[in-house]
């Protein structure tokens, strides 16, 4: 049974690879501004991260949808098209309907090869339709019932404006049409995470208006053998359905409790469920956290490695000289016949995109909701804010035909421009990173404040019924911050490049310009070579080969 899943994917016509995501979800009696808040890192080795669009309408009644398979852009048939479509921008629509998922697999043979819709066509084709959140879970569960589910076992995060759901799907196997599936809200004073594992286990049946399920799905798992309970209240859907083992936990509910050990207090009791030492100990599916959570908290969220924890891997040898939270591809290799394994942290270098949603019942739909975007690694890259009634997405985040791709770089490709100061971090990473870092935050900051002032000129002009000019005004604002980020990211590219050239690292000043001697020359760089704790390691390693003789 896979707990590490590799599939592929479509985005916006692009070949992708879906490989261990991350969600946060944060109910808006937990959020500090009282948004409902969802988080989505996309991750996959050679994924090319764009800001998918759909653009909304009106359809003629026969009107054919034509659905591709989002693994591997296999055309897999037409649904009937509905009367009314809206503008989807990222993972979110103008009715600030948000859908985000973690593909947890789960019992392989549960696979419909026949079925038309699979996981990522579900949720575009949801959130072209969907009002709400519940109106996105009914016509997910609808399709998948009418049209068969052609995909691995798969969480999804579906919120709104007021209301965050988590909802796990699996499906039938050939022959049997729908799905199993069960839906939970989360509290609106609660926060939920979930990492490419099962989090639903046992759950309320009657319910009915927090907790919505296929009908026949415990009759299914007792005809199947996958539950053998005597009560239908003892029935799990995680246990039925994708059962823990040592690597579904370490590599991916591991993070979830990462996120809930940022928010949550009382977490150390866990911590040996978390390094899959101990199954029998697994963790609720939502908390209340110690705080309110803020949007920044949220990205801060999704940029972690396990930091002050017993998973930290910035201290130790594989990290290189200069202490890099990352590791190399893949998650498992061996040594001398034994297999070992790399932690696996909610930030890893392959992330494509990422999507913080910011849903928000105290405005008005048109200027709402914000798709919180950036490319790569979020931990490398700002967000950029993008009103979800914007008319058309950031150059720099579209995919252009033959242009920009995986596989062909472009200066105009917000991917790309990323992607190459990130892979000059890496390595030389406690070395160059406060730069990065300071720049992030910087254009980060200045996001939301222009966020906060955009606001206020969106309302006015919406409280003077002049709606276009609002969306017109919105989707300036959001390209004028892709492209100022851009403009900011070439040029930190260029600052770096000059103060760490050659490994040595050029003086500056503390406004970053700098310093030359009074004959106009650099002034002569530090030169600090090898970190003294990794100095340390070669003399371990060498003994006196080295040793400099007097």
């Amino acid at each position: 049974m896979k707990k590490i899943i590799l599939t592929l994917a479509i985005l916006a016509g692009s070949i992708i690879k879906m490989d261990a995501c991350s969600n946060i979800i944060v109910g808006k009696k937990a959020s500090a501004d009282g948004s409902v808040i969802v988080s989505y890192n996309a991750d996959s080795y050679g994924m090319y991260g764009n800001l998918n669009r759909h653009v909304g309408g009106t359809h003629e009644k026969g009107e054919m949808r034509k659905i591709y398979d989002w693994d591997t852009n296999r055309y897999m048939g037409e649904i009937p098209q509905v009367a009314r479509t809206y503008n989807v921008v990222g993972q979110m629509n103008e009715n600030q309907v948000s859908i985000t998922e973690t593909t947890f697999g789960g019992r392989e043979e549960l696979v419909d090869t026949a079925a038309i819709m699979d996981y990522g066509s579900l949720i575009y084709v949801t959130l072209e339709r969907a009002t709400s959140a519940r109106h996105a879970i009914q016509i997910m569960t609808d399709l998948v019932a009418q049209y068969g589910y052609a995909s691995e076992g798969e969480s999804f995060s579906i919120c709104d404006k007021n209301e965050a759901w988590i909802m796990e799907m699996i499906g039938k196997g050939n022959g049997n049409k729908g799905a199993n599936w069960v839906a939970i809200r989360i509290p609106d004073d609660c926060i939920c995470a979930h990492a490419n594992q099962s989090r639903i286990t046992t759950f309320n049946l009657n319910d009915k208006e927090n907790v919505l399920y296929s009908k026949d799905i415990i009759k299914f798992a007792r005809a199947k053998g996958f539950f053998t309970g005597k009560k239908d209240t003892d029935f799990s859907f995680r246990d039925a359905f994708a059962p823990n083992d040592f690597s579904a936990v370490r590599y991916c509910d591991a993070r979830a409790w990462s996120v809930f050990n940022r928010f949550c207090d009382g977490m150390d009791k866990y911590i040996e469920y978390a390094k899959g030492n101990d199954l029998s100990a697994s963790m609720p599916l939502y908390m209340k956290p110690n705080r309110k959570i803020s949007v920044q908290d949220v990205m801060n969220g999704m940029r972690d490695h396990y930091e002050g924890t017993p998973f930290d891997i910035q201290n130790e040898v594989g990290a290189g000289p200069y202490n890099m939270p990352y590791r190399p591809s893949p998650l498992s290799f061996e040594a001398d016949g034994k297999k070992y394994f790399n932690e696996r942290p909610i930030s890893t270098q392959q992330t494509g995109f990422c999507f913080v949603g910011q849903m928000r019942s105290f405005m008005p739909d048109a200027v709402g909701g914000i798709a919180w975007f950036t490319n790569d690694d979020p931990n490398m890259a700002p967000f950029c804010p993008i009103y979800c009634s914007v008319a058309c997405t950031p150059r720099c985040f579209s995919k252009i035909e033959d242009q920009q791709d995986d596989i062909t770089f472009s200066w105009n490709s917000a991917f790309w421009v990323q992607n190459t100061v990130s892979n000059m971090v890496y390595p030389y990473y406690s070395k160059i990173f406060p730069d990065l870092k300071a720049k992030r935050d910087a254009v980060e900051n200045k996001n939301f404040e222009d966020v906060a002032e955009m606001d206020k000129a969106l309302l006015l002009k919406l409280n003077n019924k002049q709606t276009e000019d609002a969306k017109k005004k919105a989707t300036d604002f959001s390209q004028n911050a892709a492209d100022n980020m851009m403009n900011e990211w070439k040029a930190l590219f260029q600052f770096i490049v000059v103060k760490h050239n050659d490994m040595v690292t050029k003086k500056t000043e503390a406004n970053g310009k700098f310093i030359k001697t009074k004959y106009g020359y650099s002034a002569a760089p530090e030169r600090p070579g090898y970190p003294e704790a990794f100095r340390k390691t070669i003399i371990k390693e060498t003994g006196d080969k080295y040793l400099l003789k007097e």
